[in-house]
């Protein structure tokens, strides 16, 4: 039975996973430089030991509330085309191994804005893994529907 890994994490009470192959690392809340005009869910860039770095918010990607007064957003360095960016979580999970025979289309009934940066999800015991598509996470122009 085949499996794959993933790098999970949280955004508001939904529970992501990006493959362990596309992540550089995990890092606490960094300080954030804002971008004057940049798109609405560039957050800013951040400086990863003389690299900088896109933080992208994955709250305001998936249209979500903004993240409350006072929580820092953790930090899950991903490798694109472009380099690394950074993708802004609420909280870091673990490395979880999901089978590939609990895989499934990306549920209809997720709104449009979270659907596009879904490839799909995983039953878990306990939950549901959104597979999140790094690809369209991080692109800076809108994604369209599929």
């Amino acid at each position: 039975m085949a499996t794959q890994q993933f790098c999970t994490f949280y955004v508001n009470d939904l529970y992501f996973g990006v493959d362990v192959l596309q992540v550089q690392e995990v890092i606490r809340s960094l300080q954030v430089t804002r971008v004057p005009l940049a798109p609405p869910a560039v957050n800013g860039l951040i400086n990863l030991r003389g690299q900088i770095v896109t933080a992208i918010d994955l709250r305001t990607r998936l249209s979500l509330a903004p993240r409350p007064e006072g929580v820092e957003p953790m930090n899950v360095v991903v490798r694109s085309d472009d380099g690394a960016i950074s993708l802004l979580v609420d909280e870091i999970g673990d490395v979880i191994e999901a089978s590939d025979e609990s895989y499934e289309p990306t549920p209809e009934t997720l709104p449009p804005s979270a659907k596009i940066l879904i490839n799909g999800v995983y039953k878990l015991p306990s939950r549901l893994l959104l597979v999140l598509d790094t690809a369209r996470a991080t692109a800076l122009e809108p994604a369209s529907a599929k």
